[in-house]
């Protein structure tokens, strides 16, 4: 979960107008598979919702190949 929270929250700085800041307000993360200890995992974070005052994230974590781990929705305020 950690990993997805910092994708998104990278995606979101990225997004940011000069001079705003931001913070996860809301993360809500489905466990739906495990991964075998050693895996590298690939976390794709994609934008659901730019708006001027809340993003809303989607992380999608699997394995390489191609095996879902877990779904990350999280919204970030934007400051």
């Amino acid at each position: 979960m950690a990993f997805a929270d910092t994708l998104g929250a990278l995606g979101a700085v990225a997004n940011l107008r000069e001079g705003a800041r931001t913070t996860t307000i809301e993360s809500k993360t489905n466990f739906v598979g495990a991964a075998p200890l050693g895996a590298r995992l690939i976390g794709e974070a994609t934008p659901v919702h730019l708006g001027s005052r809340t993003m809303v994230w989607q992380t999608r974590v699997a394995t390489q190949d191609g095996r879902l781990i877990a779904l990350v929705t999280q919204t970030q305020l934007v400051l």
